[in-house]
């Protein structure tokens, strides 16, 4: 191998490595700066009860935001043909059917079963999570906020 060919070589797998932790950092970002942002209309809507109502459901959906950051990432960069975007995009989409379908579903079971608990003055001091899956427009903005932590990162 010749020198030029070497430098080339080398340039090639640092682009490579570049591009691999992109795709490490994308969906990291996205959980932090969807967790932040849901965090604060938390806190703005509730105040101090923000703290309690970490976890699953709420504006925007993380799960959302972490898949779609990476799935529209490997669109804009890989292209929207491309085998691996089709399989992102089907990961993307049985998650919202999850966020939407099953996971809400289970939030209504558990609401049922606290107030039966009540009723029948059976609690044992244990209360289900109520607040689960999210809506059509928590999802969405999961969506948009994937979008645009994708768009910036492929401005990079």
């Amino acid at each position: 191998m010749m020198w030029g060919e070497q430098s080339s070589l080398r340039i090639y797998m640092l682009l490579e490595r570049k591009s691999l932790l992109k795709y490490i950092f994308i969906p990291f970002l996205a959980w932090v700066f969807s967790g932040c942002l849901k965090f604060c209309i938390n806190y703005f809507c509730f105040g101090s009860k923000a703290k309690e109502l970490i976890g699953y459901g709420g504006f925007p959906s993380t799960h959302t935001t972490i898949v779609a950051s990476v799935v529209f990432s490997v669109g804009l960069s890989e292209g929207f043909k491309t085998p691996v975007f089709s399989l992102g995009l089907g990961l993307l989409l049985v998650l919202i059917i999850d966020a939407h379908g099953l996971r809400r579903n289970v939030g209504k079971q558990s609401m049922i079963i606290n107030q039966l608990t009540e009723q029948g003055k059976k609690s044992h001091g244990i209360i289900l999570r109520e607040r689960m899956g999210h809506t059509w427009l928590e999802i969405g903005g999961g969506l948009v906020i994937g979008f645009i932590v994708a768009v910036l990162m492929n401005m990079l």
